[in-house]
C-alpha cells in the first residue's frame, strides 16, 4: 500500500529510505560516488537498485533527481514502489531499474544545476560539435541574473525583462529564458562546457545495465510545470515513428509530444531524451521515454527562485544566512510538501510505471 512518508526531508534522509527500501525488496545495489560534498560535508552518490532477473530482455527504468531538488519528487516515487509494490509487480524475463539522484549535488543543495553549474537536462548535446545558440539569452543574461540583487536592482532587470518580453511575445521569452543556453556558464539552463559528471555516469549505467536489452522503458521524474499534482508524460520522438507510435500505446492520450507542439516545455537541446537515444538504437534496442512533469506553482514564481539561486551561487555566500530564504523558495517551487500532492505524485508514478511494464510486454508494434 503507497505511503506519502516514502517521501524525504534531505538528500541524507532520501538515500536512506531508498536503500532501505531496496534492501526490504531484495533487490542488487550499487553506488557511484560523486566528487563533492554537500552543504554539511556530507558524501554524495548517485545509487542504483536492480529488481528481477539479472538476463532480463525487458527493464524499466526510473531516474530521480535529474535537476537535483526535484529529486524529492522521484525518490519519494521509488521508495514507495520498492517498498509497496516490489518483484511481485514484475512480469517474466522483466527487471526494474532505479537510478536514484544522478544528479546529488543539486538534490543535497537544494539547486536544479550540477555542481558544474549544468541543467543537466541541457547537457545532453554531441559536445564534439558547435554548441546550439540562444540570441535571445545572450539579449537577457544579465536581467536574469543581475548583480545588484537588491529590490531596487531587482525591480530595474524585471522592468528590462518585461520589456523584451513585451516585444518578442510570450513563446519567445519563455524560449529565450529556459530552451537552453551554452554561453553564460553561472547562468540559468547553462548545458555546455563538456559531459557532466551526472552525464557520465548515466552513460556508464546504460553503457552497463541496458545496452544489449530488447526493450526499455525509461520514466525521468521531474517537477515545476503544469497542473498543481498532475504528472503530464513529455516526450520528444519524431512525428508518426515507431517510437511515437509507441509512446501512444504506451500511455495514451495524456502523453503528450513536443514534435506536435503539446506541451509547454520549451526545451529542445541537450535533453537525455536525446542523449539515451544516442546510445540505445533501433532495431537493437527499443527505447520508449517519457519525462513525467508535476505541476507544482506558477511559471513566474519558479523563475524568481531559480534566479535567486543563480545570484547566490555566482554572487552572494550558499552558506550564508542569505541562502536560506533562497533555498526555503527553490525547495517549495519544486517540492511542495503537502499530503495531497504526495499522494497525487504516487497515484501517477505507479500508473506510468504499470502502463510502461505493460507496454514492455508487446514488443514491436
Amino acid at each position: 500500500m503507497s505511503s506519502i512518508h516514502s517521501f524525504a526531508t534531505s538528500y541524507d534522509e532520501a538515500r536512506d529510505k531508498f536503500l532501505a527500501a531496496a534492501r526490504i525488496a531484495d533487490a542488487w545495489t550499487h553506488r557511484y560516488d560523486n566528487p563533492t560534498k554537500g552543504p554539511k560535508g556530507e558524501a554524495l552518490s548517485t545509487d542504483l537498485a536492480w529488481l528481477g532477473p539479472q538476463d532480463a530482455s525487458k527493464v524499466v527504468v526510473t531516474i530521480s533527481s535529474t535537476h537535483g531538488v526535484e529529486g524529492y519528487c522521484g525518490s519519494g516515487f521509488q521508495v514507495d514502489w520498492l517498498a509497496a509494490v516490489g518483484a511481485a509487480g514484475l512480469p517474466d524475463d522483466t527487471a526494474a531499474l532505479f537510478v536514484h539522484a544522478i544528479n546529488p549535488y543539486g538534490f543535497a543543495w537544494t539547486r536544479r544545476v550540477t555542481e558544474e553549474g549544468n541543467d543537466l537536462n541541457r547537457n545532453y548535446v554531441d559536445h564534439s560539435k558547435p554548441y546550439p545558440e540562444n540570441k535571445g539569452y545572450l539579449e537577457i543574461a544579465d536581467d536574469l541574473v543581475p548583480k545588484d540583487f537588491s529590490e531596487q536592482g531587482k525591480a530595474a532587470a524585471d522592468a528590462r525583462l518585461a520589456a523584451f518580453r513585451k516585444r518578442v511575445g510570450d513563446i519567445e521569452f519563455f524560449r529565450a529564458v529556459s530552451a537552453g543556453q551554452y554561453s553564460h556558464p553561472d547562468g540559468m539552463f547553462f548545458g555546455g562546457g563538456g559531459p557532466a559528471w551526472s552525464n557520465r555516469t548515466l552513460h556508464a549505467i546504460v553503457e552497463q545495465y541496458l545496452k544489449d536489452r530488447s526493450d526499455v522503458a525509461v520514466i525521468d521524474f521531474h517537477t515545476g510545470l503544469g497542473p498543481y499534482g498532475y504528472g503530464e508524460p513529455i516526450t520528444h520522438y519524431d512525428i508518426d515513428t515507431p517510437a511515437s507510435r509507441r509512446v501512444r500505446a504506451f500511455w495514451g492520450e495524456s502523453v503528450t509530444e513536443s514534435k506536435r507542439g503539446q506541451t509547454a516545455s520549451q526545451a529542445r537541446d541537450g535533453l537525455g531524451h536525446y542523449g539515451l537515444n544516442r546510445v540505445l538504437q533501433e532495431p537493437k534496442t527499443r527505447l520508449t521515454m517519457c519525462t513525467l512533469e508535476y505541476g507544482t506553482f506558477d511559471r513566474e514564481s519558479g523563475q524568481k527562485a531559480f534566479r535567486a539561486d543563480h545570484w547566490l551561487h555566482k554572487y552572494g555566500d550558499p552558506l550564508g544566512r542569505e541562502a536560506v530564504a533562497v533555498r526555503a523558495a527553490m525547495r517549495r517551487q519544486f517540492y511542495p510538501e503537502t499530503d495531497d500532492w504526495k499522494e497525487a505524485v504516487l497515484f501517477r508514478g505507479h500508473q506510468v510505471t504499470r502502463q510502461a511494464i505493460a507496454g514492455l510486454q508487446r514488443g514491436a508494434l
